[in-house]
């Protein structure tokens, strides 16, 4: 099984949520996991929002960028996918970040791990399998 994971789903994992054993399951069971390489910047971006609320050390922000990024096998090049994500995102009404997530599943015929309550009901509503 192909699996596609947003920064949500990663931060779920990372700091070992509610649904963290869920998704390292998930994960594990997969043959490969991908993301669109915008993953980087969201996770790094992400982790800087909690450094700088002084929830996590610049330490502990630091080791979690790295777990995040080894939890992906393959990075997709958001200049290979964002037509088709900004179509979607005219059509849904909804941010290009997460559109270049659907189109990687849709793409992939992969599986969707996030935790943001509008893309799971913009990709229920496409026909997109997710985990949430």
């Amino acid at each position: 099984m192909t699996v596609v994971i947003d920064v949500s789903g990663a931060m779920e994992v990372l700091l070992q949520r509610e649904k963290a054993e869920k998704i390292c399951k998930i994960l594990q069971e997969s043959t490969l996991v991908i993301t669109p390489d915008l993953y980087v910047s969201e996770l790094t971006n992400t982790l800087w929002k909690y450094f700088s609320f002084k929830a996590l050390s610049q330490e502990e922000c630091f080791q979690f960028i790295q777990q995040g990024i080894k939890l992906v096998d393959k990075f997709v090049n958001s200049k290979d996918i964002w037509e088709e994500a900004f179509s979607e995102g005219v059509k849904n009404k909804h941010s290009i970040y997460d559109m270049l997530y659907m189109v990687t599943a849709r793409r992939n015929n992969g599986t969707l791990i996030t935790n943001d309550s509008e893309l799971v009901l913009i990709c229920k509503k496409n026909q997109i399998q997710i985990v949430y």
